[in-house]
């Protein structure tokens, strides 16, 4: 596998045709542990530009990603290794549903067709898996939920932690 370093957590595929394979996927996970964020994802499409976006991301356990929504777009998790669960929240922040998705459960994909605030909590020490959604990719189009705290920030960590809590016991991964 060929790829071109954006930075610390994001690659991208320097192949016509890119193919991942397990050996791959130890140095994408080597690659996270060593990251400061504990996260890398590698992108299968050419550009942000692209109309299609495929990407391997690893995540481990303790990584918080701010809810968030995409309105206008769409996106599907089909899990490689380990276990995480997606959580999806209503405008006010209230749960509506927490999916467990993994090899240790029966549900292994998920597609979000509605923009929903979502995140993904990784249940495993680490999770690897293949995200798909619409392109192109603009950041400022990314809806953070105004009641979730920011990434990297220790009031992030503690929600985390609470909604960890509370997921794993509704869930029973």
């Amino acid at each position: 596998m060929n790829f071109t370093v954006v930075n610390d957590e994001v690659l991208y595929s320097s192949d016509t045709i890119t193919r991942v394979t397990r050996a791959d996927l130890e140095l994408l996970k080597e690659r996270a542990r060593k990251n400061p964020r504990r996260r890398v994802r590698l992108c299968a499409h050419p550009s942000v530009e692209d109309t299609l976006h495929e990407m391997i991301i690893v995540h481990s356990k303790g990584n918080y990603v701010r809810p968030h929504k995409h309105p206008q777009k769409s996106e599907s998790f089909h899990i490689i290794e380990g276990n995480l669960v997606v959580t999806i929240f209503d405008d006010a922040g209230t749960v509506t549903q927490s999916l467990a998705i993994g090899s240790g459960n029966s549900l292994l994909y998920y597609r979000l067709s509605e923009p929903a605030f979502h995140t993904v909590i990784p249940i495993d020490d680490v999770v690897v898996f293949h995200e798909t959604t619409n392109g192109p990719f603009d950041r400022d189009e990314t809806v953070f939920a105004p009641w979730a705290p920011e990434e990297d920030s220790k009031d992030g960590e503690a929600y985390l932690k609470d909604l960890t809590d509370r997921v794993e016991c509704e869930v029973r991964v």
